[in-house]
């Protein structure tokens, strides 16, 4: 019979383009070990900057060549001077090997069903035939339903739901909606499907953003995330600010690593004669800032919704909506919840519209006010499923 006191888990995140894949394997990995002391969790990743993270004992990541999506979604090499085809191949091995040499109880594949295109098929085939348990985990949002099943179909992803995995962990609640609804699933796949609820975020005890001291309260904290798609969404915020100097709120901009750096050095200047407006590239200890901030203006993804709602923060989301209308979805379904509020980016980005919503904000009542129960039960419902999972597991 399997114990936790000896587990191995492995996390696949192909992590070809921003944050949010990299910090929810992250937040799952930490879980894990705070929960259970003899569990080690290894992360297989294309982040470029996974170093500048710190991990808990017993977590240990790595990292295989990266990859990068460019605009029109073909993908090209990141690091390396060789074709597409060699880095994946090379990628695909070093997973493949790595998973051998590890040999984890518990395989978990965050997003994509077969890896980045195809990349980790092998490895799931393989531990098929090994005690392994072979897990997607997806996001509560992941595409509208014609454009999803375009992509899967190409991806061959439905026969692995139904081949490969013996669990689908859904990182959401019910409330906002089924990500695979609309979808030609085998019919085994809907019973595999599991809601675990959001991954609740923690303030780090040990750690405090060193920008706070920059920053007077009440402040209003802006992030696009990585920021490599986030430069509309900051130029609007910023030129409500450029337009009225006495804003409810301060605020302080976190631009993201992967924002263009002629950008961001352009948004810095332009913040640079403005009173109480305060502008950073990156923090490893984001949530810091996130913790003590007044209210939140984001995109919409994954992470930073779950972090609105950890740290109950009152917020405007400002979602993409291409190429994925996963952040649309996502902030559309929370207004309706009357979880946050969000400006459509379809219509017209006025100065006026922004200014309206900003000075709306401080009146806006707190998540908290209407989640359903157990919404960030996540964290918690995933290290009471991996126990059940592994100690049931008869060798």
């Amino acid at each position: 019979m399997y114990r936790l006191d000896n587990t191995r888990v492995l996390i696949y995140s192909h992590d070809s383009f921003g944050l949010g894949h990299l910090r929810r394997c992250r937040a799952l990995a930490h879980a894990l070990v705070e929960r259970y002391k003899g569990v080690s969790v290894l992360i297989l990743t294309g982040s470029p900057i996974i170093g500048r993270f710190d991990f808990k004992a017993r977590v240990d990541f790595v990292r295989i060549p990266g990859v990068i999506k460019l605009h029109n979604g073909d993908y090209t090499s990141l690091g390396l001077h060789i074709r597409l085809d060699q880095t994946l191949a090379l990628r695909e091995s070093i997973i493949l090997n790595t998973a051998k040499a590890f040999e984890p109880d518990l395989f978990i594949v965050d997003k994509e069903p077969l890896g980045l295109q195809g990349e980790v098929e092998s490895t799931l085939r393989m531990l098929r035939d090994t005690e392994c348990v072979n897990v997607l985990g997806i996001r509560d949002v992941m595409d509208e339903p014609v454009k999803l099943t375009k992509e899967w179909e190409h991806k061959q992803a439905f026969p692995a739901l139904a081949e490969l995995y013996d669990e689908i962990w859904v990182y959401g609640d019910e409330s906002m909606g089924n990500p695979l609804q609309g979808l030609p699933l085998p019919a085994s796949v809907p019973e595999k499907m599991f809601y675990t609820g959001y991954l609740q975020r923690q303030l780090p005890v040990h750690t405090r953003s060193r920008y706070l001291e920059k920053v007077e309260r009440p402040y209003l904290l802006v992030t696009p995330g990585g920021g490599g798609d986030g430069a509309e969404m900051v130029d609007w915020v910023l030129r409500a600010y450029e337009a009225d100097p006495d804003l409810p709120w301060d605020v302080m901009f976190v631009l993201g690593p992967f924002m263009n750096s002629q950008e961001q050095q352009q948004f810095m200047g332009r913040a640079e004669p403005l009173r109480g407006v305060h502008m950073i590239t990156f923090d490893a200890n984001l949530e810091s800032l996130l913790s003590e901030a007044a209210g939140i203006v984001a995109m919409g993804g994954y992470n930073t919704f779950c972090e609105i709602l950890s740290f109950d923060k009152p917020a405007l989301l400002i979602p993409r909506t291409e190429p994925r209308q996963e952040q649309l979805i996502r902030a559309r379904n929370a207004s309706e919840l009357g979880l946050l509020s969000m400006l459509d980016p379809r219509e017209p980005h006025t100065t006026e519209r922004m200014l309206v919503a900003l000075r709306a904000l401080p009146q806006q009542s707190a998540p908290s006010q209407h989640m359903p129960a157990n919404m960030l039960s996540g964290l918690e419902q995933v290290q009471c499923r991996v126990k059940g999972l592994l100690s049931e597991r008869i060798d």
